[in-house]
Formats: structure tokens, sequence, C-alpha cells
């Protein structure tokens, strides 16, 4: 077995800055020097107990370049963080190294190249941010293996097929965002198992179909966002809820507007101005009371 100390961490993280092409505010060329610890770079936390790199957080410096190789080498890191500047091509296959890792945000770059399958090997990771890039692919099936993931932020990417069944099986799961990709199918109806989600957005991909009526028993959900889809909204209402001779048809049809308002409030465009997922609850529990009366 090789040998690893702290000479390992800074070999892999020079290999990392050798690797930018831009850095505007000079602030890795100044900070990253052999003369000075590896735990006093700029970005850079290391363990108290082992003395190695844990966490890596060069967000927001504008950087410019690709992630090397031997990023693979820092098996200590529980938390990276690159996003917001603007690195570039695949992933290199050696992170699927880094298994302490717990949090990834490489949000608002330029990385491409399929979703990588090696994610689903991270099984302590609890957080996975790849927003604003320019992945494709699908979501790999592996990623059913991440039984500790809370937060998966996909939007924005060029990612499709369908949306898998077994991301339902993810009981910690709490904020799931596939918003602005090229997903097809329908919604799963696993989804509803998904008891600890308080996000959830699918807007602007391709999905179609019914909306399932059980992901308003999610008692967690704050936030649900499904518009840009080309998703069915009339099936909702009982096709037998009318007949001609009704002799409460004004107020069934009152209902029936009510249940389309709750329908468009849960699709309004700007985040802002959708309903609550608790109101969306109430009000169909309202009309519901309403129609039984009828």
């Amino acid at each position: 077995m090789t040998h690893t100390n702290i000479s390992t961490d800074q070999s892999a993280l020079l290999s990392l800055k050798s690797q930018i092409i831009s850095d505007p505010f000079h602030l890795l060329d100044e900070s990253w020097s052999p003369a000075t610890s590896v735990c006093h770079w700029v970005g850079v936390t290391c363990g108290s107990r082992h003395q190695r790199v844990k966490s890596l957080n060069i967000s927001n410096m504008v950087l410019t370049g690709r992630i090397p190789a031997n990023i693979g080498n820092l098996t200590f890191l529980v938390s990276l963080d690159l996003g917001s500047n603007n690195f570039y091509g695949n992933l290199p296959q050696e992170m699927a190294h880094l298994r302490r890792l717990r949090f990834i945000r490489l949000s608002f770059n330029n990385f491409s190249g399929e979703v990588a399958s090696w994610f689903g090997v991270l099984h302590q990771l609890q957080v996975l941010t790849l927003r604003n890039n320019s992945f494709n692919g699908s979501i790999p099936s592996l990623f059913s293996n991440i039984s500790t993931l809370q937060t998966l932020d996909l939007t924005f990417n060029l990612i499709g097929g369908k949306i898998p069944k077994e991301i339902g099986n993810h009981k910690h799961l709490r904020f799931l965002r596939l918003g602005g990709n090229k997903f097809i199918g329908s919604i799963p109806l696993s989804l509803s198992n998904a008891s600890m989600l308080v996000n959830l957005d699918l807007s602007s991909n391709f999905l179609q179909g019914n909306i399932p009526e059980e992901i308003g028993n999610l008692q967690n959900l704050k936030f649900l966002a499904i518009d840009s889809n080309q998703l069915t909204v009339m099936e909702a209402v009982d096709a037998n809820l009318i007949t001609p001779r009704d002799n409460h048809l004004d107020r069934k049809l009152e209902c029936v507007i009510s249940i389309m308002k709750v329908a468009m409030d849960c699709c309004v465009e700007s985040p802002s101005g959708r309903i609550d997922m608790k109101d969306v609850v109430v009000r169909l529990k309202t009309i519901q009371i309403q129609l039984i009366a009828c």
C-alpha cells in the first residue's frame, strides 16, 4: 500500500495549481507556495488529528483551468467547493478515490461530459451540487447507493433520460433540483416515498403524463416547481364529476375552477409567486369538502 502524508496533499494541490491558466486576482499564485505549510494556503483547511487536507474551498475566485487526476490523492478530503469559477472539461475518474467526501459543489462552471457513475461509490456523500454546467448523459443507477444523500442539484445542465424511480429510495433526500434539463418520461410515483423532501424542482424539462397525486402526501414539501413541461393537469379532474343534468352543476363547476386555479398557482414561472405546498393541501382539502357537500 502506498504511504501518503501531507506531502502527497501538497503535490496534488500544486498539480491543480499548474492546471490553472487564469488566476486574475493572484490568489493561488501568491498563497500556494511550497515555502509555506499547505494548511496555511488560501482555501485549504487541515484536520487537527491527522494534519491532512480535509476541506478545499476555492469558490468565487474567477479561476480558469482543468481538474487534474492528482486531485484523487486528497484522500482525507471531506468537503470540495470549486463553485463559481471557469473550470472546464471532464471530471477525472480518480476523484472516485475521495471516499470521505460529504460535500461537493461544482456549480456555475463549464464542466462537461456525462454525469459520472463513480459518484455512486462515495457512500458518505450528503450534498452534490452540479448546477449550471454542461453535464450530459443521464442520472447513473449507482446514485441509488448513496444512502446519505440530502441534496442533489443538477439544475441547468444537458442531462436527459428518465428520472430513475430509485431516486425515491433516498430516505434522507431533502432537496432535489433537476430543473432546466432534458428529462423525459413521467414523474416517478416513487418520489412520494422521499418523505423528507422539502424542495422539489422538475421545471423546464420534457416530462409528460399525470402529476402523481401522492406527491401531495409529502408533508415536509415547501417548494414544488413543475412548470414548463408537458404534464397533464386536466386529468386531475374526474370526468364523471359533472353531468348535464346535475342539480349542483354550478357549485361543482366552481370547484373545478378552484382546482385549476390551484394547478396554475403551482406553475407560476417566478419562484416567489408559487403557492406553498401546505397551502395547496389546505386548498384542495377545502375543495374536497365542498364537493362532498354537493
